[in-house]
Formats: C-alpha cells, structure tokens, sequence
C-alpha cells in the first residue's frame, strides 16, 4: 500500500511530463491542465491504496482516459454548440505552447551559451515539437510513453490497451516518420 506521501512524491514526479505529454495530444494548455489535475485527483481517489509500484501504470491508463473523455466531450460540445472563437483569428494573447520555456534545463546549474546556440536549440526544438504533434495519435502516444515517458513495451501496451507487437508498431512508424521529416528540415541525431 502506497503512504500519502509516497503518493504525493508520484505525482511530483510525473506532472510535468503528463502536462507536456496531455499538450501534445490536446493541443491546448488550459485543456491540458484539467485533464492532469483530473487524472491526478482519481489516482488518488481510486486508487491511492495500492502499492507504490503500480501506480504508474496506474498513472498512465488513468491520463489516457482522461484524455480521451476531453476529445469525446470536445466532440460532443462542438455537434451542440458554435463557439464565437470558431469565427475569430488568433487572440491577443494567441501564443502556442513553447518547449522551449517549459523546458527547465539541466538540474545541477545553468551553463552560459551564446546567442547561436540558444537559437539553435530553439529551432531544433520547435522543429522537433512540430514533428511529434504530427503524428497520428496512436505513435504520437506510443511513442511519447516509450521514449518520453521511458515505459517498457509491456507497461505501453497495458497503458494504451492495445498488444505489445502493436505498441512495436506504432513506436517503430513513428522514429520512422520523425527521423524522415527531421532529416528534410536539417536536424540530424
């Protein structure tokens, strides 16, 4: 059985990868925000009384889900309603999700680099960004668990209810896809 606190030292661990992993698939910070705090909250809720070593498989089901209850009822909201915003542009504060800001740099201290390099990054970054939101959903999740998330094959197929030669699939179409379209823009591993 999980203590409170070994919870709580979970969920300190994942919420910025489920943040950035939920923003790649919703496309949407607020969105993605809610659906991490509801992920959170029935881990907790449902199943805070299990051992501490099942919880992120736990975890990862749970985000899943909540993800897709956010498109099912975006689907639903958009056969009901028309949004003013479906006929606006961009808003004043229209900005996209940056990696690079929510990117926190390495752990033990900030190292100086100069102008061209940060741009670089940031290009690289973005290039890289561009690419994953790209991918169909199934290897956009397959792979973000897999090399993101760094889950085994079998814990990325129970994650994702699917078998694990489907998980193999997925990740292997998408490095193929990534690899592809980073090497036309100029970004080689």
């Amino acid at each position: 059985m999980a203590t409170e606190q070994e919870l709580s030292d979970f969920l300190k661990s994942v919420e910025k990868r489920a943040f950035k992993r939920s923003v790649y698939h919703v496309r949407n910070e607020e969105a993605a925000l809610d659906i991490v705090q509801d992920s959170m909250l029935k881990l907790a809720e449902h199943y805070g009384d299990k051992p501490a070593n099942e919880l992120p498989m736990l975890y990862q089901r749970i985000l899943s889900n909540c993800t897709l209850d956010w498109f099912r009822r975006q689907k639903t909201r958009n056969a009901l309603f028309s949004s003013m915003s479906d006929f606006e542009g961009p808003g004043e504060d229209g900005m996209d999700f940056d990696l690079l800001e929510a990117y926190s740099g390495p752990e033990n201290g900030e190292r100086a680099e100069s102008a061209e390099d940060l741009t670089r990054r940031a290009q690289i970054f973005h290039g890289i960004e561009a690419e994953i939101a790209e991918l169909p959903p199934r290897q956009r999740e397959a792979f973000l668990m897999r090399y993101w998330e760094e889950m085994d094959v079998a814990e990325t197929a129970a994650a994702m209810g699917c078998s694990e030669g489907s998980v193999k699939t997925h990740c292997f179409r998408a490095i193929q896809s990534l690899s592809k379209a980073l090497k036309a823009k100029g970004i080689e591993p």
